[in-house]
């Protein structure tokens, strides 16, 4: 059988460049290269585009785009004739075709539909969520519209754009129980978010918020722990449905950046401590959000368990943290993927001749 051309996009102009990178370095270091033909296709921080043929030991240091001489400009094109990519080498323009690309891209610019239309216009074969489902689950509060509207519980909010005036926002929330979590509708990995306690840190907390996003979006927080569902699946019912994993706070309520990257503060138990029929409950409400927000190829799909064990949805991460020890492969090795069998499982769900 031919090998497939796959190119897997890192870094990206973005808040979460550096955990891209990670992401990145992973999987271009497990991906089966007897399987695959692997273009290692980097974005940097300011947004230019290089296919990186260098050590992938500098993705992770961040010095891949200083080896200028494996650095070649090179951009995704979304004419179908050439299904591919165009590098702008010094004896010209070198074309190469692309069965796929498996964007690992964080954020803005990566994780929100802006990437994924721009591979779905060349008629290249997408390892993940399309254009619109992509753009649904970075956005936290039509996400909310979408999962409410299929019969998943939610948490009460309000969400404002345009106006931020204190008057427009101190009525936005009037029917909201404090504590509340006060988060941009498009970021990730915890950017811009705040937890307040009283209506004297709510405008500090919105213009934080608008540091990453134009949108805000202002939720009561739910009494709870979080839980997260990872499914591998082709979009038309085949789905793959990992372990259930839990995220322990040792204090606060909040798994902010610093936790998520470095496990201070919390831990992160793989399987869920929670019996089986609460596990398979949060596997059912995992398959009708990645239905209903029409993903495809991957995603982990995060809601709360409260002490009454009623489920509430709190977000979609559509390209979620990626390294080997990430919650996703984790929650995968708990149904017995390997990591490199993740890889090969998302490409295969994700390619048209499967």
């Amino acid at each position: 059988m031919k090998k497939k051309t796959i190119a897997v996009l890192f870094g990206g102009h973005s808040s979460e460049y550096g955990v891209s990178l990670n992401s990145g370095y992973a999987v271009l270091t497990n991906i089966d290269k007897e399987k695959y033909n692997v273009i290692a296709l980097g974005i940097t921080e300011d947004g230019r585009w290089l296919r990186y043929n260098g050590d992938y030991e500098l993705i992770k240091q961040d010095k891949w785009h200083e080896d200028t001489e494996n650095c070649i400009p090179c951009y995704i094109l979304p004419d179908r004739a050439i299904h591919g990519m165009v590098e702008m080498a010094a004896e010209g323009p070198v074309y190469t075709h692309l069965d796929g690309a498996f964007p690992m891209l964080h954020g803005k610019n990566g994780e929100d539909g802006t990437i994924q239309g721009l591979i779905e216009m060349a008629g290249i074969d997408l390892m993940g969520c399309g254009t619109l489902s992509s753009a649904l689950c970075m956005d936290k509060y039509r996400a909310h519209v979408v999962a409410e509207a299929a019969g998943i519980a939610v948490p009460k909010a309000a969400s404002l754009v345009g106006d931020f005036k204190e008057e427009t926002v101190m009525k936005a929330v009037e029917d909201l129980t404090y504590p509340l979590f006060v988060k941009p509708v498009n970021a990730g990995s915890s950017y811009g978010i705040s937890v307040i306690d009283d209506k004297s840190q709510l405008m500090k907390a919105v213009y934080y918020a608008l540091e990453y996003d134009s949108e805000v979006i202002i939720e009561e927080k739910i009494d709870g722990f979080e839980v997260g569902c990872s499914i591998i699946g082709d979009g038309k019912g085949l789905e793959i449905v990992g372990r259930v994993d839990e995220i322990e706070l040792f204090s606060g309520c909040f798994f902010d950046y610093e936790r998520k990257y470095t496990g201070i503060d919390s831990k992160i138990h793989s399987p869920a401590r929670i019996d089986a029929e609460t596990e398979e409950r949060i596997k059912e409400a995992g398959k009708i959000l990645f239905r209903a927000l029409g993903c495809k190829g991957f995603a982990r799909l995060d809601m709360f368990l409260t002490p009454e064990g009623k489920i509430v949805f709190n977000e979609v991460n559509s390209i979620p943290g990626f390294t080997s020890v990430s919650r996703f492969p984790k929650m995968m090795a708990g149904v017995g993927l390997e990591y490199k069998d993740v890889i090969d499982k998302i490409i295969e769900v994700s390619s048209t001749d499967n």
